[in-house]
């Protein structure tokens, strides 16, 4: 549901491992669909929701976040007893369990989270190995069925991912402080050139390119990832407001023993970082 860079990675990654049968896809617009099709992502394709699951055993959502809820409520009614719906977005908590409760009976949602992709989407970007060593964080509930968690998990590992099983709350927490708050910096960035001289960019080196290189990213995407965590952004936005005021502080007061603590205790935990 959704063949961008995501949903299409996803059916390149289960058609080569040869662990589906037919694929369909679901778009809003039929050119990206045609163009799916013409070139093997999917088998074929709907513009209806609903027509677009049925006689599906596993449903894959990987369009905005924003959207889920809008195209699930227009998907249950072509959805199959017995079949499985997740996810690929990077935003769960309270998203989870309202998608539960749109599940029809029989039907179970089990939240997933790939950390694969980049700054460019569209199918040109999709690839079949596209998660394969990428860690993938799966987000069941209380009321989750146990045998649809093991089949989400047996599908991220067939595809290569490193699976993880995380409270949807959890994974909000930590996304926002290690992928939400660099998108919004990076935006931020590039927005203050933008605010100064917008020609000065053509100077930027490799430095500002790789600090920046998110700024590229899809901002229907981000917008809704920012709106749906919301209240994590901005505990930790506070928190960066607090870093960066030190060093500015620093700067101001010409304190070169401070500046160099500031940067010395974040070079220490970048270095611990695998690459």
């Amino acid at each position: 549901m959704g063949v961008g860079l995501l949903g299409a990675s996803v059916a390149l990654a289960m058609r080569e491992k040869g662990i589906c049968e037919k694929i369909a896809g679901y778009g809003r617009t039929e050119k990206n669909l045609k163009r799916a099709k013409e070139t093997g992502i999917v088998d074929l394709y709907f513009m209806e929701p609903a027509a677009a699951v049925g006689g599906s055993d596993l449903v894959v959502l990987c369009t905005p976040a924003g959207l889920f809820t809008e195209v699930t409520g227009s998907m249950k009614s072509g959805l199959t007893k017995g079949s499985i719906v997740t996810d690929v977005g990077s935003v769960k908590g309270s998203l989870v369990s309202e998608l539960e409760t749109l599940m029809p009976d029989g039907v179970h949602f089990i939240g997933s989270h790939p950390i694969a992709g980049g700054d460019k989407s569209g199918i040109d970007e999709a690839r079949k190995d596209l998660f394969s060593g990428a860690r993938c964080v799966v987000t069941p509930t209380p009321k989750s069925d146990g045998d649809a968690l093991k089949a989400i998990c047996a599908l991220w590992r067939s595809v290569g991912g490193r699976v993880e099983v995380m409270d949807p709350f959890l994974h909000d927490e930590i996304f926002a402080l290690v992928s939400h708050l660099p998108h919004l910096v990076a935006y931020a960035l590039v927005n203050t050139v933008c605010s100064i001289d917008p020609e000065r960019i053509g100077y930027s080196g490799g430095g500002f390119r790789d600090t920046t290189r998110i700024a590229m990213s899809s901002p229907e995407l981000w917008r809704d990832i920012s709106m749906f965590n919301r209240d994590n952004l901005l505990k930790v936005l506070e928190i960066f407001r607090d870093n960066l005021g030190r060093i500015e502080r620093c700067v101001k007061e010409n304190d070169r023993e401070g500046l160099e603590k500031e940067y010395a205790r974040a070079q220490q935990l970048r270095l611990g970082m695998k690459q």
